[in-house]
């Protein structure tokens, strides 16, 4: 819980941190052969590694250990240092495999992990709420891990890597948004980091340097969205929640105002998605904000430009702890209403997630 200048005390709910294994030798400890004797990409193995650094100042530990991979001490940074009353795990996996099944093994480690050392923590627990990860490239091997899982009391959501194979409108797909519905959690797209074998961060190939992967990789949510609009996903699947994780919610606004601009005189063309684009946003897609998303905190349109296409229903703050853009909830833009403030900071979440927030954390 967080208190403003004004006195007020506002709950906070951390949609996004991620955690990971302390090592590859941890790692395989929980795979099984033919996988865990099997080669797969470190966690430090990307094209475009941070300049500075890919984590945070102080996120290691006292004991040195790998950023994110210890539960105390991530609690301890979150809950008694950030504010953070709930915080949602997103395990950060290796991508796409070339073997589909090594993925799914590699997955399905991970959420074993996460399950074992955090959602069951006796002293942390009841503040964590979990991702399991899926492999979007084995779709029965997702079902099979879906089914696994749905039924743990603080699984909230299912993740799928934002690099896939294909765009994710595309038919094959859709046998894990209908399993996603049927269990009622939402599916969070977010960059991967270990990498498989992603596809290039830009339409036109390979970029050169960090600066500019990180300015445009998160916009690649635009090809999946627009895709599963015309696709008609949301026609078809009309519980279906899908959070696009590592923001870039600034940008929906100007491209479903051009999609709407295109998709008016041309639903002829889509009779299985009868409603014009912006229709299909409301109630089905969420973003994580986080520290590089939208005007500066000191721009006077802030709230406005928060407001335009019902943004303020559709994002939730999150900090991409322990990465080194970690954001601060006690930075948000000034001109926000009290109302938006809420929201971002937890309300959207807590009824996207089924998090109550009062029992959860004993806030007031």
């Amino acid at each position: 819980m967080i208190e403003h200048a004004d006195g007020t005390r506002t709950p906070v709910i951390d949609a996004s941190v991620h955690i990971f294994f302390p090592s590859n030798k941890d790692l395989r400890s929980f795979l099984r052969e033919p996988f865990k004797s099997r080669g797969f990409p470190d966690y430090e193995m990307d094209w475009y590694g941070a300049p500075g650094g890919e984590y945070a100042p102080n996120t290691e530990g006292l004991d040195g250990q790998y950023p994110g991979s210890d539960p105390e001490y991530v609690a301890n940074e979150l809950f008694n240092k950030r504010g953070v009353d709930v915080a949602v795990l997103h395990p950060m996996g290796r991508g796409i495999m070339p073997d589909r099944h090594l993925g799914s093994a590699l997955h399905a480690a991970h959420n074993e992990m996460m399950v074992s050392r955090w959602l069951e923590s006796a002293e942390f627990g009841d503040r964590f709420r979990g991702t399991i990860r899926v492999n979007p490239d084995d779709v029965a091997g997702a079902l099979r891990e879906i089914e696994k899982w749905r039924a743990h009391p603080r699984v909230v959501q299912i993740g799928i890597p934002l690099q896939s194979r294909d765009l994710y409108g595309k038919p094959q797909y859709w046998p894990l948004f209908e399993a996603a519905v049927d269990a009622g959690l939402p599916i969070a797209a977010h960059i991967e980091v270990g990498s498989g074998i992603a596809s290039p961060p830009t339409p036109s190939g390979n970029t050169r340097t960090y600066e500019q992967y990180v300015g445009f990789m998160a916009l690649n949510y635009v090809y999946h969205l627009m895709n599963m609009i015309a696709e008609g996903v949301f026609e078809r699947f009309a519980g279906l929640k899908f959070v696009w994780a590592d923001g870039a919610a600034d940008f929906v606004t100007p491209f479903i105002w051009r999609m709407d601009t295109f998709g008016r005189p041309h639903l002829e063309q889509t009779p299985w998605a009868p409603r014009i684009p912006s229709d299909y946003l409301p109630d089905h897609v969420y973003f994580v904000q986080g520290s590089l998303d939208g005007p500066p905190a000191d721009a006077e349109f802030a709230g406005e430009w928060f407001g335009f296409t019902g943004k303020d229903d559709m994002v939730m703050f999150g900090s991409s702890y322990p990465h080194w853009q970690c954001g601060d909830i006690r930075k948000l833009p000034a001109a926000l209403s009290a109302e938006q403030r809420e929201k971002l900071c937890w309300r959207t979440a807590a009824n996207l997630y089924g998090i109550d927030i009062a029992v959860a954390s004993g806030a007031q």
